[in-house]
């Protein structure tokens, strides 16, 4: 309830200022903090700045499967529409695992500072794609479940490169979008499970995102975000979501999804309903 307040405060605070470029061209807050989509990141800067303007975004996003629950609050800074400074706490509540192992009340945390800077093109104005590189320093703040399961590390980097593009009355009159992103990981679900394992290391796995804007306020689209397996007591799966976006204004978006996450330590068929509430100026 504190996160929702704080998260209250500052869409308040928003009604003082926004940028000025095209609505929607901003994203939405991905669960590691970068603009993106729930759980894939894009080639976007956070916000709404143009050259000469910067922007403040923040972000509170809750995800249940039944047998975890899963909260992060997020804030990201863009400026210039060309670089992108973003931090993360994350928090995944083990509610079924935990008392399983006798740690009622058990979760694994993380926090994750991302830095995003556009290398090339733009995401409505250019012929090619807006790409972008960017870096994603986690730390995982619980390492006693994750260090029992094999993780070899608390804190590692992700590397990732994105190609993000807006189709301007394509297809059939709507405006479309595409991401795809190579992420270059050694990180356990995320980072929560820690980073590294008995059976793997640091792999390049593929993301990708595709949409539609249904009018100039509501999307909707799919993501899939690949995912390999470094513990042997922990397999994990891809994972996958359709989502639907609203947003009103510069100020405000709404993420709802359906999340796919397979299997998450051991616990299969991790399924559920996933909201993101975003605010900037």
């Amino acid at each position: 309830m504190k996160k929702l307040i704080l998260l209250g405060a500052l869409m308040c605070s928003a009604l003082t200022h926004a940028g000025s470029r095209q609505l929607g061209t901003g994203a939405v807050m991905q669960v590691e903090g970068a603009s993106g989509s729930g759980i894939v990141p894009w080639a976007t800067i956070a916000g709404y700045g143009e050259k000469g303007e910067t922007d403040f975004t923040a972000a509170y996003t809750y995800l249940d499967t039944d047998d975890y629950r899963f909260d992060m609050v997020g804030a990201a800074v863009g400026w210039h529409n060309r670089v992108e400074l973003s931090f993360a706490k994350q928090e995944l509540d083990l509610l079924t695992l935990g008392p399983a192992l006798d740690l009622p009340g058990a979760s694994l945390r993380q926090d994750v500072i991302g830095l995003k800077v556009r290398l090339a093109g733009n995401l409505v104005y250019s012929k090619m794609p807006q790409i972008a590189f960017g870096i994603q320093h986690k730390k995982n703040q619980s390492f006693l479940i994750p260090s029992v399961a094999g993780a070899r590390d608390d804190q590692s980097m992700d590397y990732y490169l994105s190609a993000t593009k807006l189709f301007l009355g394509k297809p059939a009159g709507f405006n479309g979008f595409v991401t795809l992103t190579l992420r270059s990981t050694e990180a356990n679900e995320m980072g929560l499970l820690g980073f590294g394992g008995d059976i793997g290391g640091r792999d390049i796995n593929a993301e990708a995102s595709i949409g539609l804007f249904l009018n100039k306020s509501w999307a909707i689209g799919f993501d899939y975000r690949q995912k390999r397996s470094n513990l042997s007591f922990a397999s994990e799966d891809s994972w996958r979501d359709v989502f639907v976006v609203w947003v009103p204004n510069r100020h405000i978006s709404v993420v709802a999804a359906y999340a796919d996450l397979g299997k998450i330590a051991t616990l299969p068929e991790q399924k559920g309903l996933y909201l993101s509430i975003n605010g900037s100026f």
